[in-house]
């Protein structure tokens, strides 16, 4: 799933994007073996339900540390410990945050959608490239997360959105399928080629 047919440059006025594997993400290259085995639940088909919570704003780190303990048998104080660099080993994706700072100076308004925790979202908010985005929707904020209808109803909502006149980018197919149940358009991004998702991005919009 790429961008819909029907998206034509000049009808796109909005860009909404998702965080975690689009803007954000760990470099495979800084993390040990040990933290890659921790979270290879993120990129599961379905989010694992203490996750989904944390996320919602309904779990805290500490119930998130203790359900680690229990999956890995690892010490607690090793969990924690873990957590904390996954949370700090965040960084902008180069591709993306160029093309962030392009559509910015194209003219587009720019949004945020993401399912994030409250730490992992205070850290993203300090990088410089977050100060470009005209309006931001965070799960952990709004006890709601993706694909839920409500987060995009709130979107579009606050900002006042026209569902035609946006393009929402997510890495995962259920997220993009839920916004275009409310006409939102989408773009299906590839966290594993963001340099290539990028150009497509790029070609169709600049």
């Amino acid at each position: 799933m790429r961008i819909f047919a029907a998206v034509k440059r000049e009808t796109m006025k909005n860009i909404v994007f998702d965080l975690g594997g689009v803007l954000f993400a760990r470099d495979r290259k800084k993390c040990d073996p040990e933290l890659l085995e921790f979270f290879g639940f993120l990129r599961a088909p379905q989010m694992p339900r203490f996750w989904e919570e944390y996320d919602r704003g309904t779990n805290t780190l500490e119930e998130v540390t203790e359900t680690l303990v229990e999956m890995t048998g690892r010490p607690y104080e090793r969990c924690a410990e873990v957590l904390q660099q996954a949370i700090d080993l965040q960084e902008p994706i180069p591709a993306t945050e160029g093309l962030v700072r392009d559509l910015k100076a194209a003219g587009y308004r720019l949004y945020v959608l993401s399912n994030m925790a409250r730490e992992f979202i205070a850290h993203l908010r300090r990088f410089p490239v977050y100060g470009l985005f005209d309006g931001e929707v965070v799960s952990c904020e709004e006890l709601t997360v993706k694909p839920e209808r409500r987060i995009y109803e709130i979107l579009l909502d606050r900002y006042g959105l026209a569902p035609a006149e946006t393009l929402f980018v997510d890495d995962r197919a259920t997220n993009i399928e839920a916004a275009g149940a409310l006409g939102i358009r989408g773009f299906l991004f590839d966290h594993r080629d963001p340099a290539g998702a990028c150009a497509v991005l790029r070609e169709r919009l600049l």
